[in-house]
């Protein structure tokens, strides 16, 4: 029953992504055709939330629900593994039609096909984990 509040904020964030149609395969496929504003939108709504959200824990000094203070650590300077890991991660979302968050939401709407997809990211996931310590960073 502790973890009742996250179950519940990932249905409705499922909900959300569902009924925005973020999870559409042919919504992505005019993204990356740049035929629609419409994911180009969502994304860029989630970007300025998110900035605002992490200014807000910033400046306020906020706690998290167990009292202690958030911490947000600088991100490493450096270009060629953001280019290289955003390049990957593009060419997968494109190849396959979705990010690894909706993947989770595709199942779940019946989907089941996407299930090989997320094995292949859960391989790819430890993969990484197995190999991080000898990959340039």
């Amino acid at each position: 029953m502790k973890f009742i509040k996250f179950l519940f904020v990932g249905i409705v964030f499922g909900i959300v992504l569902t009924k925005s149609e973020a999870v559409s395969w042919y919504r992505i496929y005019e993204m990356f055709h740049f035929q629609s504003f419409h994911m180009f939108g969502i994304i860029m709504t989630a970007v300025v939330v998110g900035v605002i959200g992490v200014q807000i824990i910033k400046r306020t000094n906020m706690k998290d629900i167990t009292g202690a203070p958030i911490v947000i650590p600088d991100k490493e300077k450096g270009f060629t593994g953001y280019l290289v890991g955003g390049t990957l991660f593009g060419l997968g979302w494109g190849l396959i039609g979705t990010c690894p968050g909706p993947m989770y939401i595709l199942i779940g709407a019946g989907f089941y096909g996407i299930g090989v997809i997320l094995l292949g990211a859960l391989v790819g996931t430890y993969l990484y984990g197995v190999l991080k310590n000898k990959l340039p960073h």
